[in-house]
């Protein structure tokens, strides 16, 4: 798995999590594009595994596509009160039809929104590509892996709600 960001080919940095013993994520993934989405979740788990996150504090899940990404955090926020951070997962590739705008205001703004709410942080980890080239580039390949950087983005977030928070 990379951790080469796309600048410069320095290696990831992963950050120190305040309160790792108690630091809890959940990652849900979208079933669309399985090569490149599962190579995202397994970056974002390799950064939490080197932070020092046990499996048994990582949820993973999967959701059949990039929109039901939004509900499955929401619910997550919800029912699941000790989550320090949540990573959602998908990679939608441009078409030739409107779908594709569609499904990306709808997981752009929905994660926005649940954001703005302040309770757990919701990492964007969606990459929204002209082909499929460009999908795996960002997945482990010529440009990284953002599902790393998505992980990477969770602790600095959780740390920052861990410190202002409590």
């Amino acid at each position: 798995m990379s951790t080469i960001l796309n600048t410069n080919g320095d290696r990831l940095k992963v950050p120190a999590l305040r309160d790792r013993e108690g630091f809890r994520c959940a990652i849900f993934t979208a079933e669309w594009n399985p090569a490149v989405t599962h190579a995202l979740r397994d970056g974002a788990v390799e950064v939490l595994r080197e932070a020092g996150v046990g499996d048994d504090r990582i949820l993973l899940e999967e959701v059949p596509g990039t929109v039901e990404l939004v509900n499955a955090a929401g619910l997550a926020i919800r029912q699941m009160k000790d989550l320090d951070a949540v990573i959602v997962i998908g990679c939608v590739i441009r078409g030739d039809t409107p779908h594709f705008d569609y499904v990306c205001e709808i997981v752009a703004e929905g994660t926005a929104r649940l954001n703005a709410k302040g309770e757990a942080p919701v990492i964007f980890g969606v990459l929204t590509c002209n082909n499929e080239q460009e999908a795996l580039d960002r997945a482990g390949g010529s440009l990284g892996n953002k599902g790393a950087e998505a992980a990477v983005a969770a602790i600095k977030m959780a740390n920052l709600h861990n410190k202002l928070m409590r």
